[in-house]
């Protein structure tokens, strides 16, 4: 099995066709907690590694609790804490409020992205395991790698090494996370 300070099994191939093959494999095997690192997009391996984004919701909810902020606060003071009567308009007044309804709608929805991708991306984060690798340099010029999670139910050390040997990888090395 795995100990305690096991990140996962890494696979390192120089062509972006073997690693697309081997992602297929792995998906088919069964594994789930599955990454990939490459110099450059792949397009077909994008679709083979989902990735379950939740920023355009976390961005959604953003702005309805800004344009809810905006709407209540300024119907508040409008009406209720400050009511002033100018040229016998009604109190509340909505046309009014959208350009501040507006600027808060926008305003929350992109703190909330900012703030909502660095959190999902786990950041800060000053120290990842794949970077005590010496392999792992080459990820930003000529390799690619592809790393399956000690969090994934199916995952065992030695049948997980074996599995990703046969999948023709320059090497598989096991991270840990120190």
């Amino acid at each position: 099995m795995t100990d305690a300070s096991t990140y996962g099994m890494v696979a390192e191939f120089d062509d972006p066709t073997a690693l697309v093959e081997a992602a297929r494999r792995i998906k088919q095997e069964g594994y789930r907690h599955l990454e990939a690192y490459t110099p450059y997009p792949i397009e077909d391996l994008h679709e083979i590694i989902h990735v379950n984004n939740r920023v355009p919701l976390i961005c959604l909810i953003g702005g309805l609790l800004g344009a809810a902020t905006a709407w209540s606060m300024e119907y508040y003071i409008a009406a209720i804490d400050y009511p002033i009567n100018v040229g016998g308009r009604p109190l509340y007044s909505w046309p009014a409020f959208i350009p501040i309804l507006f600027e808060l709608t926008v305003l929350f929805a992109g703190c909330f992205c900012f703030f909502g991708t660095l959190a999902l991306c786990g950041f800060p984060r000053p120290h990842f395991p794949l970077f005590s690798l010496p392999q792992f340099a080459e990820a930003t010029s000529s390799r690619m790698f592809l790393c399956i999670d000690k969090a994934d139910p199916i995952y065992d050390s030695e049948l997980t090494a074996k599995f990703l040997n046969e999948l023709g990888p320059i090497g598989v090395w096991e991270v840990h996370d120190e």
